[in-house]
């Protein structure tokens, strides 16, 4: 009985969540800005760069799968702000003194979070079809790739909701977002492959949740080589397990 409850607290928690979103999806919209302007001008301009793209493949292909990771990492990076917000108009307090566990709040929360990323996620897909840019578009691929959307924005939801609980405002929050997002993606093989990094990089780019993605996401839409991906979503499921459970520990931080 309790795991049912616990279950459907979850569901409930990221239903009320996702309703928001359906109310307002301009930040969602605007979110979506910056990925195409990563395709549109810095995968064009560096599309005859051949080095940085495996045989076979041109750059503005490469980084469409990176570019798709990034678009998710940084809906969900920010999504602390969210839970801060919350707590600064009582909502946060009033959720956590219900029988609900804290996990399921922490997993419901990050489960919209996943709404917003399969958002994101469908507008590079569009984006890419628009631009001509060929990828590999079968059914199981595509659910593929939308099942790690939804464990990457988990993951880094999860991530973001435990930064919340120890900077507790707004400002520091949207701060430490803008100075984490880009050694994230830049410490990965978003936009570059691991082997042209420095040494020291490439020890980031090997713990970087990140990289996995991306590695995963390619194999997906670009190679078809599925040997790399079970270690993938190993490493991706690993440090999902282990910030939503350190976010349901902490959590109570934001209303001490």
């Amino acid at each position: 009985m309790s795991l049912t409850r616990s279950i459907s607290s979850v569901f409930t928690i990221a239903e009320m969540e996702a309703r928001k979103i359906r109310h307002d999806s301009t930040e969602l919209w605007m979110r979506s800005v910056q990925p195409a302007l990563w395709l549109l001008i810095f995968g064009e301009v560096l599309n005859s760069v051949k080095v940085l793209a495996p045989a076979g493949y041109s750059y503005i292909q490469y980084i469409a799968p990176g570019v798709l990771a990034q678009s998710v990492l940084f809906v969900a990076i920010f999504y602390g702000i969210t839970i801060v917000w919350e707590r600064d108009v009582g909502l946060l307090t009033k959720l956590l003194s219900t029988p609900s566990p804290r996990s399921s709040i922490v997993v419901g929360k990050a489960m919209a979070s996943a709404v917003r990323g399969v958002f994101q996620a469908a507008v590079i897909f569009v984006l890419s079809l628009l631009l001509g840019i060929q990828l590999r578009l079968d059914l199981p691929d595509v659910l593929g790739v939308f099942g790690i959307v939804v464990m990457l924005s988990i993951c880094f939801s999860s991530f973001s909701m435990v930064l919340a609980s120890f900077l507790k405002t707004r400002d520091r929050m949207m701060g430490i977002g803008q100075v984490l997002t880009m050694p994230l993606f830049f410490a990965s093989s978003a936009i570059y492959p691991i082997s042209l990094m420095p040494t020291w990089l490439k020890y980031i780019a090997y713990v970087n949740p990140l990289s996995y993605v991306v590695d995963a996401l390619r194999s997906l839409l670009l190679t078809g080589d599925y040997s790399s991906v079970p270690l993938d979503m190993a490493a991706l499921l690993v440090a999902t397990v282990f910030f939503a459970s350190l976010a349901s520990v902490v959590v109570k931080r934001l209303v001490q």
